[in-house]
C-alpha cells in the first residue's frame, strides 16, 4: 500500500510503500509520549525504506533520543533517527540503522486513509504516564516491555499483509 504523509505546516511531504499498513501498535514509552504521542502513546508503521520519497527535505531535522540508563549504567544516545519538521515540529518517521531496509512512519503523519486494526498491541506499559488511560478493546495484547511478535508477524498472523 502506498502511504502518503506530511507535516502540519506542509513544508514536508513524503510517500513510502508498506505491506504492513495497519496502525495497531501503541507505544507508551517516555520517548514516544514526549516526542510524538499526545494521547500518551505513539503509533508507528513499517514500510520499505527503499521506496521513501521526500519533498521538502530541507525542512526535516533529526532527533536522537537519550536512552535512560539502568542501575550504574549511564544514559546513552539512541542510534534511531526520529525525523520531524523543523518548522512546525510534526513527528514524521523513524529510521534505525539496525534495520536499514525499514522505515517507520508515524501514523499521525499519514494522510492516506489507513485500515482499522482488528486488535491493538500496547507496549512498554511499564513506562506509561500515570494520567494515561488505556483504551482497551477485545483481543488487545498488553506488554510491560516489547512483545516478541514483530509488526510483520502481527500482520501475517491476522492475514493482513498487503502489496
Amino acid at each position: 500500500m502506498k502511504l502518503e504523509g506530511s507535516c502540519h505546516c506542509g513544508a514536508v511531504e513524503f510517500s513510502v510503500s508498506s505491506s504492513t499498513p495497519y496502525p495497531y501498535q501503541r507505544c507508551y514509552c517516555s520517548i514516544c509520549r514526549k516526542t510524538q504521542g499526545g494521547g500518551g502513546y505513539a503509533i508507528n508503521l513499517a514500510a520499505d525504506a527503499n521506496t521513501m520519497e521526500v519533498r521538502g527535505s530541507a525542512s526535516v531535522s533529526v532527533y536522537h533520543a537519550r536512552m535512560p540508563g539502568k542501575g550504574q549504567a549511564l544514559a546513552k544516545t539512541s542510534t534511531a533517527e526520529r525525523h520531524f519538521c523543523k518548522r512546525c515540529g510534526s513527528a514524521l518517521w523513524l529510521f534505525s540503522p539496525e534495520w536499514p531496509d525499514l522505515i517507520h512512519p508515524f501514523a499521525s503523519a499519514i494522510d492516506t486513509p489507513l485500515p482499522t486494526p482488528p486488535e491493538h498491541t500496547h507496549l512498554l506499559l511499564d513506562s506509561k504516564a500515570s494520567w494515561v488511560e488505556i483504551d482497551k478493546h477485545k483481543g488487545d495484547k498488553f506488554f510491560d516491555g516489547y512483545p516478541q511478535e514483530s509488526i510483520a508477524e502481527w500482520h501475517e498472523r491476522l492475514k493482513l499483509t498487503s502489496n
